[in-house]
């Protein structure tokens, strides 16, 4: 009983190589069969340990297993369920002792981005409370690009490639039509409290196109953001505006606030593009067009950044090289050495330093009239965005991989999860 097996799940909102970092975690671990024994995957995430649904991975063949270096989405499913204190429910942690202990389980990769950290450190900390070791290692994942101590995330360089490449072949269309019909184009992208997607959209002015950056980070000015579209429709004929998810007003309101919550109590949002159109229609009296990037911008794997698909692949393996090392609440980061040529390293951070603390862009990274990204930002952006790593394609469409996902015999009683 030596030797312990892992368990691995995927949280939050998917991306185009979350899988990649299942396939680094899942070689290898196989290739260090002496130290780990299976890896079980959680079905739908954390929610998987606590009502015993694993996924038994030594069931998939190594073809299958590589092919997830090329498939979106996540492989096992996902979930947004965020454990709370262990004062707080304490069943929901007894229960996944319950379950390790069952399954021979002592390694703990989870792969997500902020809140699953939290959740991450929170199982680490079980071997102390309830005298049980578990390691536990935090996989980062999040487009978001805003989990501190960590140069990027994976996931952030193929959402920014996306919407850097959509937003310039939408822009090359409303200039082509610009003298009779639309003058501009509205894109909306992911971005809660970070702009960081939403900066990719500025790497458009080193091709010549005329664009506005909306940023979390930037309280929206009305008044100014019209002057500015106005001021450039009339100089180029046209103008496309990149606008964040997170974009709010002084008073901290988003200007897409639906009004309800997620389940880890985030509000819902959605909608800043017809918003931000109609503004321009209604005080400048210019046809628009817009778009809301959503699921297309964090599921192209098609167009993913080769340097993205790297560091998701090499963060997943160095998980497990930690775990077998003996670490325990940590993550694996990227640490830059330099812009040109990009260079990086891994290094290692403590959960408790990163944990429920969200990056925001510097405003050294903002142009000073609060619209566009400085060269500094630049700089940081396009070695995210190199290269392209195209998945097989069969037909006309690329051959994504489909596990069979088998579930291991149950060992326990059944378990309800609280409502949330």
């Amino acid at each position: 009983m030596s030797k312990k097996n892992a368990f691995y799940a995927q949280s939050g909102g998917v991306t185009a190589v979350i899988n990649a970092s299942a396939c680094g975690v899942i070689q290898t671990a196989r290739k260090h069969k002496d130290k780990i024994g299976k890896v079980y995957a959680g079905r739908n995430g954390i929610m998987g340990a606590l009502t015993e649904e694993l996924i038994d991975t030594s069931k998939e063949s190594a073809s299958s297993i590589a092919g997830l270096r090329f498939t979106p989405s996540g492989a096992f499913g996902s979930c947004r369920f965020k454990l709370k204190s262990l004062e707080t429910n304490k069943r929901e942690y007894e229960r996944l002792i319950e379950v390790f202990k069952a399954h021979n389980i002592g390694y703990f990769f989870y792969n997500g981005g902020g809140d699953s950290a939290d959740t991450c450190f929170k199982v680490s900390q079980l071997s102390k409370a309830l005298a049980y070791p578990v390691q536990a290692i935090h996989i980062p994942k999040t487009v978001d690009n805003d989990l501190p101590l960590t140069d990027c995330c994976p996931g952030f360089g193929s959402v920014a490639k996306y919407v850097a490449l959509s937003a310039l072949e939408a822009s090359f269309d409303v200039r082509s039509m610009a003298k009779t019909s639309t003058k501009v184009f509205v894109l909306e992208v992911m971005g809660r409290h970070a702009g960081w997607i939403a900066a990719a959209g500025g790497l458009l002015e080193d091709q010549g196109i005329p664009v506005v950056i909306l940023f979390p980070e930037i309280e929206f000015n009305q008044i100014k953001f019209l002057a500015r579209v106005d001021q450039l429709v009339k100089t180029y004929g046209y103008c496309t505006v990149v606008v964040s998810e997170g974009c709010h007003y002084p008073d901290g309101k988003f200007l897409a606030e639906q009004g309800s919550r997620d389940a880890f109590g985030h509000a819902q949002l959605g909608g800043a593009a017809p918003i931000v159109a109609n503004m321009i229609k209604q005080a400048l009296g210019y046809k628009f067009h817009w778009a809301v990037a959503d699921y297309l911008q964090r599921a192209a794997r098609h167009i993913a950044s080769k340097t993205d698909v790297e560091q998701a692949y090499t963060l997943g393996s160095k998980a497990v090289e930690l775990a077998i090392k003996g670490y325990n609440a940590v993550m694996p980061t990227i640490e830059r050495i330099s812009d040109v040529p990009y260079k990086y390293k891994i290094g290692i951070a403590p959960l408790s330093k990163i944990a429920n603390i969200e990056r925001f862009m510097p405003r050294n990274f903002i142009s000073k009239d609060g619209f566009g990204i400085t060269s500094r930002c630049k700089r940081y952006l396009y070695p995210l965005i190199q290269g392209e790593d195209y998945p097989q394609f069969k037909n006309g469409l690329p051959v994504y991989v489909t596990l069979k996902n088998e579930l291991v015999s149950k060992k326990l009683p059944d378990f309800e999860l609280d409502s949330r």
